[in-house]
């Protein structure tokens, strides 16, 4: 398996060491140098533990035949655009876990005409995760509310609508929440 692990660690302008104490649990810079370069073979469990330290999914590690990645030619800064230091290539988002997304249809809040926002679905158990997040949550007759989520008192949400002025609503007891990860947007 080809792994892009020093690719990433690169882009994300971390050490060996950095990536090593950010595994849980901790390990050498060492054994993230042999795991880069091959001379120790990646297990899943590596893989995870990697993908972890580094922020990314274990899917953004792997190097895959039918997966386009594009070059780094440019890095964007306060004092302008320069030229990346290290080769390094992005890969284009992928689904993870169990996602739905939105299409913009007209602007609202931060969000502009034809942007896409990717949600990941969150279980009931798990909706004090997604505070002051924008989050989708389906109501009655296949209606929809997005919105920021403010607050949750028992199985009931508050939601604060995207525009301005909009009127705080409460949401009880929705089967599901999906909080927005990611923005696809076309300029």
């Amino acid at each position: 398996m080809i792994t892009r692990i020093r690719e990433v660690r690169r882009a994300k302008n971390l050490t060996l060491l950095d990536v090593a104490h950010a595994c849980l649990p901790p390990t050498t810079a060492q054994t993230i140098g042999r795991l880069e370069t091959g001379t120790r073979t990646v297990s899943v469990g590596w893989l995870n533990r990697i993908a972890a330290a580094l922020g990314v999914t274990a899917g953004d590690l792997v190097e895959l035949p039918d997966r386009a990645a594009l070059p780094v030619v440019a890095i964007l800064g306060r004092e302008g655009a320069h030229a990346p230091r290290n080769d390094s290539v992005v890969a284009p988002p992928i689904p993870q876990g169990d996602m739905v997304a939105i299409k913009v249809e007209d602007g609202i809040g931060d969000y502009r005409r034809s942007d896409v926002i990717w949600c990941l679905k969150v279980a009931p158990n798990a909706y004090a995760t997604l505070l002051n997040r924008d989050v989708l949550l389906p109501r009655p007759g296949g209606r929809f509310i997005f919105g920021r989520l403010i607050g949750r008192e028992g199985d009931r949400l508050q939601i604060l609508p995207l525009e301005p002025g909009g009127k705080q609503q409460i949401v009880s007891d929705p089967a599901w929440a999906a909080s927005a990860v990611k923005l696809v947007r076309t300029l």
